[in-house]
């Protein structure tokens, strides 16, 4: 007899949602976590603190540089304390770790704490003991990845984990990676006071999201003062003492100049946390990119053994994971689990925000299809306008023939929240049509997608 009739092994945002899920559907479930909390990198040292640090130093900034004197707000004075604004940011982590920990206490889910590691297809070693489960659930997420020569020293050249607590700001900022990681990193620090300058190999920042998005995004940026150095490459990183300087050239050849910075964020991408899993004595065997390759039901080459998200292929985004560890637990409860890959909203928290769901034009264009794409600036959205903070557009691409919605992509203060109806939109099949035909509140930012959805078909109404 099996000790359990479910393992997780990892303990964030797949992993937990997969074992709350399996226990309330039935089933003996333990989880294997590391950690000293729950939650994984996501709520831990990830999503949760970084947009902490992103609405506090939004916040400081609107006090501190005036912008609210036109809304008859006015401070003098204004300080940044640091030390505060991290605690604040720690007891949001804290209460969201310890709401997981009551969560599997509610719904009778073990917390086996230690590394994991496999000894066989069903035994699993957690720290000191063994144990063994019917089916195992591999959710242990992702790493940063670093280039060859280019390697945190933890003080001065520093991975996320340790940008989001410096205990001053820093002088000069450089961000190596011009994607989601390093542009909200970058955004915090720079509204704090750092001089903040990105490195990026490919000729635009967020080099996956639509390229009208991209090209306005990086204007926006700019107009911040962020240094946004595309199409540019890291040679070398060499630290001097309390500084570092870093080595960049041209991505396609040409001279080459040196940044010196007081800090330095490598942002660059993240790899398949499955170091120590001792797979191969669980007979699974990762691909060359480190991934664990599995069906539409989740199972591995080993049947019983399933995979949920960063260590699989696709997007690596909490919420990704999230659904897979719901649908996880039902495929292995005897019920039918669903995610649709085609349908995984992103966003990037800057301000402002970029969201995206379902195909670029670009890809859409390489896909064969013949498309009407429909746009509207918040500029003429009444809700921005009141607001006053107008940047940014809806931007709806649909097939030509059926008009079937292909993606959606938005640059603007909501966006990550206004994707939602998108994605759900999507997710129904809907056409450009049943957007622009469905009633919206008035007024509010989500009436730019109803006119980009007008505008897919013919001329959007306020413009």
């Amino acid at each position: 007899m099996a000790d359990y009739d479910m393992l997780v092994i990892g303990g964030g945002p797949g992993g937990y949602v997969a074992a709350i899920r399996a226990a309330q559907l039935g089933l003996k479930v333990a989880c294997a976590e590391k950690r000293a909390s729950l939650g994984g990198t996501c709520l831990n040292v990830g999503c949760i603190p970084s947009k902490a640090l992103l609405h506090a130093s939004e916040l400081y900034a609107a006090a501190a540089t005036g912008e609210l004197t036109k809304f008859g707000i006015s401070f003098k004075g204004v300080e940044l304390d640091l030390e505060t604004m991290l605690k604040e940011k720690a007891k949001a982590v804290k209460e969201l770790t310890s709401g997981i920990e009551f969560l599997f206490r509610k719904n009778k889910v073990t917390w086996l704490k230690g590394a994991a590691a496999f000894e066989g297809p069903n035994s699993v070693a957690v720290g000191e003991n063994l144990v063994t489960a019917k089916n195992i659930v591999i959710a242990t997420g992702s790493e940063p990845f670093f280039p060859p020569g280019l390697v945190p020293d933890g003080e001065v050249v520093v991975t996320s984990t340790e940008a989001l607590d410096f205990t001053a700001v820093p002088r000069h900022l450089v961000v190596v990676g011009g994607g989601y990681i390093g542009l909200e990193m970058g955004s915090v620090w720079k509204r704090l006071g750092a001089q903040v300058t990105v490195i990026e190999y490919m000729p635009s920042i967020v080099p996956a999201m639509d390229s009208d998005i991209a090209g306005e995004f990086a204007k926006i940026l700019g107009k911040q003062g962020l240094a946004l150095r595309t199409g540019m490459k890291v040679t070398a990183i060499a630290r001097d003492g309390a500084e570092a300087k870093v080595s960049i050239e041209p991505a396609t050849g040409g001279p080459a100049e040196t940044l010196v910075a007081d800090r330095v964020l490598l942002a660059v991408g993240r790899r398949p946390n499955t170091d120590g899993l001792a797979l191969a004595k669980a007979g699974v065997t990762p691909n060359a990119r480190g991934q664990i390759e599995v069906d539409g039901q989740f199972r591995t080459s080993v049947p019983h053994i399933r995979a949920i998200g960063d260590v699989t292929p696709g997007p690596m985004l909490a919420h990704k994971a999230m659904d897979e560890g719901h649908a996880v637990a039902e495929w292995i409860a005897g019920h039918t689990g669903h995610v649709n890959p085609t349908v995984i909203p992103a966003v990037v928290y800057t301000m402002p925000e970029a969201a995206s769901v379902g195909l670029t034009e670009a890809e859409a264009r390489a896909a064969g299809h013949e498309l009407r794409v429909g746009k509207f600036p918040f500029l003429a959205n009444s809700r921005a306008k009141t607001n006053r903070d107008t940047a940014g557009f809806v931007k709806i691409i649909a097939d030509a023939a059926t008009d079937r919605v292909l993606g959606v992509h938005i640059l603007g203060t909501m966006a990550g929240t206004m994707i939602a109806q998108a994605a759900q939109a999507m997710e129904f099949g809907a056409s450009s049509e049943d957007i622009a035909l469905t009633c919206h509140a008035h007024p509010t930012h989500s009436e730019a997608v109803k006119e980009a959805a007008i505008a897919v078909r013919g001329p959007a109404l306020h413009i």
